[in-house]
């Protein structure tokens, strides 16, 4: 399989196998007009497997999602054909309209127009609780 190279770009590389169309709708990736390319299931020595996307524009990416979604992924900043940038998202300590809160007695059930907005709470398991009403991320 040949994906051609990028001239000026974003490399996201490290995905969980998997977890590349799902980045791939968070990222609102599907709204942009240039080409984006996912790879799925690509050989990685570290992972066994892995995603990659590759986006054949620089735009702003919500480094927050990515760094719930998967810490161990990396974006390669791409200007005339060469890497100017590695970037490492960290784990977020808070995460806003990414999921939601499970529990029906949440007042995001009822106010529908409140965020939902969730915070670490936990760095070693990666535990995230709802703001308002501390129940677990799921």
């Amino acid at each position: 399989m040949i994906i051609g190279s990028i001239v000026n770009g974003l490399v996201i590389d490290h995905i969980p196998a998997g977890k590349g169309m799902e980045l791939y709708h968070f990222l609102k990736l599907d709204e942009l007009s240039c080409e984006v390319a996912i790879i799925k299931n690509a050989p990685s020595e570290k992972y066994g497997k892995k995603d990659i996307i590759k986006v054949n524009e620089v735009i702003e990416l919500d480094l927050d999602i990515l760094g719930y979604i998967a810490p161990q992924i990396t974006v390669d900043i791409i200007k005339n054909g060469e890497r100017v940038d590695k970037m490492h998202p960290a784990l977020p300590q808070t995460i806003t309209n990414v999921i939601k809160c499970k529990n029906p007695r949440c007042i995001t059930s009822i106010e529908q127009e409140l965020d939902q907005v969730f915070k670490l709470t936990d760095v070693v398991t990666k535990t995230y609780r709802c703001i308002y009403c501390e129940s677990l991320a799921k």
